[in-house]
């Protein structure tokens, strides 16, 4: 089957996120097809990787600082973006969502702002960025392209707030891509690998950070009922998500598809085998079919 593919020329993309190495290997290969593209950082001042995306890439790549919890800064982003547009481009081809944030832990455990900043960011950031984007978007006819992870369809303890984070995702990707429809603006969801997604969430040194913060504020009841050993092995058990060298070159395959596909699709699963499988089961079986099988 032929794949038409749109032209990059005259064509702007917004990613997110770009601390994460999954999000600048995306912005570096878009800056190879000819996009401009806009790179957000969280915090861009003394910022060694920004530094280094724009010495790989063309002149074209633009870093912006862009933190999705502040709506200052996505206003800034998004005046920014309408000055420093091709002069070809009616408006802004795509925004694509490539930030997240973890909370890990047992419900019970998570400090309240902990939980609030992983939705503030993962959620509610992706929420009103789009709303921001979208006048610009409309005008180019361009595209939503939400990242998300193969967790918002697998139970998975220890990690809920961002089984929760990631199905909200997935579900307000689905409403926007009806709303957007007859105003031409395409949606896609990329569901990427644990491993791939996780890479670029966290790493060692910040799971174990946020893994102290949380036992120290637990209460000693608390503490008591789940012991300390219970609580590490519980915290190490993820440790496998923090493999910063995991594969995620399918996941950057499938979002630059989002990107540059004529009609493209609205779903991309860039999963491993174990994890199809797990996903089917976890669909389309009983719970306790599922529990058998991968029940920890």
């Amino acid at each position: 089957m032929q794949i038409y593919t749109v032209s990059a020329l005259g064509k702007g993309v917004l990613i997110t996120g770009c601390e994460s190495a999954l999000a600048r290997a995306l912005a570096k290969r878009l800056d190879d097809l000819g996009f401009k593209v806009f790179a957000g950082f969280k915090k861009l001042e003394d910022n060694d990787e920004a530094g280094m995306l724009k010495a790989l890439c063309s002149g074209r790549l633009k870093v912006l600082q862009l933190d999705v919890t502040s709506e200052v800064q996505m206003l800034e982003a998004s005046l920014y973006i309408t000055e420093n547009l091709p002069e070809e481009a009616d408006g802004l081809w795509a925004v694509v969502h490539c930030d997240m944030w973890c909370a890990l832990g047992e419900l019970e455990w998570i400090p309240f702002p902990v939980m609030r900043k992983s939705f503030d960011i993962n959620v509610l950031g992706a929420s009103r960025l789009t709303q921001i984007m979208l006048p610009l978007i409309r005008r180019a006819n361009g595209r939503v392209v939400f990242l998300s992870s193969a967790i918002a369809h697998i139970p998975a303890p220890v990690r809920g707030i961002q089984c929760a984070t990631q199905a909200a995702v997935e579900g307000l990707a689905q409403c926007l891509r009806h709303e957007l429809k007859q105003r031409t603006v395409d949606v896609s969801i990329v569901c990427a690998s644990e491993f791939a997604s996780g890479s670029m969430w966290l790493d060692d040194k910040a799971m174990l950070e946020q893994a102290k913060v949380m036992w120290d504020s637990l209460s000693d009841e608390q503490k008591s009922v789940y012991g300390e050993d219970y609580f590490e092995q519980a915290i190490r058990s993820l440790e496998k998500y923090t493999n910063t060298d995991g594969d995620f070159h399918s996941t950057v395959r499938a979002l630059t598809d989002a990107i540059i596909r004529s009609f493209p699709l609205f779903r991309y699963t860039p999963l491993s085998r174990y994890e199809k499988l797990q996903t089917i089961v976890a669909e389309h079986l009983p719970r306790p079919v599922y529990e058998l099988f991968y029940s920890n």
